[in-house]
């Protein structure tokens, strides 16, 4: 998998809207975030535009998308918060000149379509707090990012969860919202999940769709060729007038407890303020025990 360049001191950071719109333009206290780890800010074409939901049409979103991707002074870029609609712009995007000269993209939620379409491609981005998410954002979560742009060592040691488990792998980190990995098998950017690592995440879904989804990824293969899954926060689950019986967390446990591979469950990311940061495409090993879990990173 290949790696984008580092950011360095003087560096530039595009934010963009890939999907639900942000109409509110006013990115002083991004600007200042960025400026306190000495980087520039670019503000895209698409932030302020509005359409229903959405930041502008597809072919506006594309079209900033590609701007920054094309702009060589460009180095990063962030995408300002999740929703809906990246898929519906992902495919009128041209990566010849990404491919030539990679740069991170930044973002997680919906913006597991890009991830999962960079993936395909042979390419690493980062799974981590978006723009939007900054005024509720952990400390641990800023500076988690900060070491995943500048290529600093990163490694997570979470405590111990009964619902774990236990053993040891080495794999790629792939993933990302449970959703949006459902709804991309079958196309393009539908990810390839042989001897991966898996996190998954997910948001306001009900709990019945949480067992629809993990049953397509067992009956599709996914599953069973995995090396490990790190499942994050399921925030907000919904339940129906008849209970489903199990919450998120024991809906993947009763799927994947055939499956002898380490799961831990209850890892730091997702939809919560303490959202650390992931490098997907990167290798890395998960080792499960007792004494708790280490997630570190190549």
């Amino acid at each position: 998998m290949i790696t984008p360049p580092y950011l360095q001191k003087g560096d530039t950071v595009a934010i963009v809207a890939t999907a639900r719109k942000h109409i509110n333009d006013d990115l002083k206290l991004v600007q200042e975030f960025l400026e306190n780890w000495g980087l520039k800010i670019l503000i895209g074409s698409s932030i302020g535009l509005d359409n229903h939901q959405l930041a502008g049409t597809d072919e506006d979103r594309a079209k900033d998308f590609q701007t920054q991707m094309n702009n060589p002074n460009v180095k990063a870029i962030w995408c300002v918060r999740g929703g809906y609609g990246t898929v519906r712009m992902v495919d009128l995007i041209d990566f010849s000149t990404f491919k030539r000269n990679p740069k991170w993209v930044i973002g997680f939620s919906d913006v597991t379509v890009l991830h999962s379409h960079l993936n395909t491609m042979g390419f690493q981005s980062i799974h981590g707090i978006m723009p939007v998410n900054i005024p509720r954002a952990t400390p641990e979560a800023k500076e988690s990012l900060r070491k995943a742009l500048f290529g600093e060592s990163l490694s997570y040691s979470i405590p111990y969860d009964k619902m774990n488990k236990l053993g040891k792998a080495k794999g790629e980190l792939v993933g990302g919202n449970l959703s949006i990995l459902y709804s991309l098998f079958g196309s393009a950017s539908a990810i390839d999940c042989t001897d991966k690592i898996l996190f998954l995440e997910d948001l306001d879904e009900y709990l019945y769709h949480i067992d629809r989804m993990l049953m397509n990824l067992k009956r599709n293969g996914c599953l069973e060729s995995l090396k490990g899954i790190v499942v994050g926060s399921m925030t907000k689950m919904n339940d129906n007038e008849i209970p489903w019986g199990k919450n998120a967390l024991e809906i993947i446990q009763d799927i994947t407890q055939k499956y002898n591979i380490p799961i831990v469950y209850n890892f730091p990311a997702g939809h919560i303020p303490d959202n650390r940061a992931l490098v997907f495409g990167r290798q890395v090993t998960l080792e499960v025990s007792e004494n708790g879990t280490v997630l570190k990173f190549e």
